[in-house]
């Protein structure tokens, strides 16, 4: 009797069902309180204004960004004035604080819902006990994020700790690949960089080929990797505390047509962006010149995405991660929360004109964004080679050009005590809430 009251028991925690039910009541509040107000009638004409007001906002920007001139100008105030319409229609017809109520109380039943769904969350990455190693070395680029590696003293404090050090410094071109299989052969047993992304990526392969840890320190200029890491990017010097007491943790390293990347590999119109020499001086200038005639019919890349077994055809822009990003929470949007799930992060943008925009908006053109992960990517055009953003630095690759991932390659070291990384609130399942909701 014991053991069959035993396999009855509701597998559903009590937390978890009242957290579920908080969010149903509330949004039955939230949807209720606007037609009490203003009537179903009442509610409907607003929805459609909304609807239009976005819409037609969602239009003007995507005009803004492929036109010059008086067209831009105007579209760009299409873009500012529609919504600002939308809540002075709201405002006149005495139902914008209920509307705002009503948006708040959605906002609350989303948060309770994932507060419900929070056994589904993301767990950190395992940490794994580091050795000790007798013969550290590290790659530092004084140029990188603007002089970080000067401002933080870097160089002295590594050596402190038993460290080789070699600068990028001086007119000479240094292949940073070949200083770290040099390093190897001279018995290092622990290889680091502090630098932008691309060098990070470069030693990285070399530390994985030969199994050893690696240290990242985060003196770029974003420091991506770094921050999917949970690293602190303020203070640069505070990587070096993997050497004092650190962790291992196992993370995939990308590949690109036989060149590692820690982060991404961006085709298409971010891809020709890069490229221009201009960029680098005024990133935003330089965007808003491009994108007219990267977007326009002449301009289009031409790509091809084979995804897997999935194909996309035409796409303007094609992102291939090192794991996938988290793209459903705000405050960790563009973040990675875990490094080693063997799997490419893929988005596809195929966007070709303004109708197709406001579809991407309404969700009815659901061929505009496409999210998957992969093991391999694999992307041709119809001319020989393509520029491709590699970890933010551009080049030129021959296609078909294609991407993969090493599983677990990277034993990467980070300081024990850091300040972690932010991970996403579970995914919005409503089939799973009803399971919590009516286990039976």
């Amino acid at each position: 009797m014991a053991e069959e009251h035993e396999s009855h028991r509701d597998p559903v925690p009590a937390d978890s069902r009242r957290w579920a039910w908080t969010a149903v009541v509330v949004l039955i509040v939230a949807i209720v309180l606007p037609i009490a107000e203003a009537g179903l009638r009442g509610v409907v004409a607003l929805l459609l204004v909304a609807a239009a007001g976005a819409a037609l906002a969602v239009a003007a920007a995507y005009w803004f960004l492929t036109h010059r001139g008086v067209i831009r100008g105007a579209a760009l105030a299409v873009t500012v004035l529609a919504p600002v319409v939308v809540i002075v229609v709201f405002a006149a017809s005495g139902h914008l604080w209920v509307a705002i109520v009503s948006v708040l109380l959605v906002a609350v039943a989303v948060a309770c819902g994932r507060r419900a769904l929070r056994a589904d969350r993301v767990s950190p990455q395992p940490e794994f006990p580091a050795v000790p190693v007798q013969h550290p070395f590290f790659v530092m680029n004084p140029r990188s994020g603007g002089g970080k590696v000067v401002r933080f003293d870097l160089q002295r404090k590594a050596e402190e700790l038993g460290a080789e050090v070699v600068l990028l410094s001086g007119p000479q071109q240094l292949d940073v690949t070949e200083l770290a299989e040099e390093a190897v052969e001279r018995g290092a047993d622990l290889l680091g960089v502090a630098g932008g992304d691309g060098t990070q990526a470069l030693v990285a392969a070399v530390a994985a080929e030969h199994r050893l840890p690696f240290v990242v320190i985060s003196a770029g200029t974003r420091n991506h990797f770094a921050l999917d890491l949970g690293l602190d990017r303020e203070d640069p010097a505070a990587g070096l505390d993997a050497l004092r007491d650190g962790v291992e943790l196992r993370v995939d390293l990308g590949r690109i047509n036989g060149r590692p990347f820690v982060n991404n590999a961006s085709f298409g119109v971010y891809a020709e962006v890069v490229r221009s020499p201009q960029y680098r001086a005024d990133k935003t200038a330089t965007v808003l010149q491009m994108l007219p005639d990267l977007l326009g019919e002449q301009g289009r890349p031409g790509l091809r995405a084979h995804i897997d077994t999935e194909t996309v055809d035409g796409p303007q822009a094609v992102l291939v991660s090192n794991g996938p990003y988290a793209f459903d929470d705000l405050a960790g949007m563009g973040r990675r929360p875990r490094l080693d799930n063997g799997r490419l992060g893929v988005v596809a943008i195929s966007v070709a004109n303004a109708r197709q925009a406001v579809g991407l908006f309404r969700r009815t053109h659901d061929r505009g964004l496409l999210q998957r992960t992969a093991t391999e990517v694999v992307v041709d055009a119809d001319v020989p080679e393509i520029p491709v953003g590699v970890d933010g630095e551009s080049v030129m690759l021959s296609t078909p050009v294609r991407c993969t991932i090493s599983t677990g390659a990277l034993r990467v070291r980070v300081p024990r005590n850091r300040p972690g990384v932010r991970l996403p609130p579970p995914h919005l399942d409503s089939a799973r809430l009803r399971k919590i909701l009516w286990p039976n």
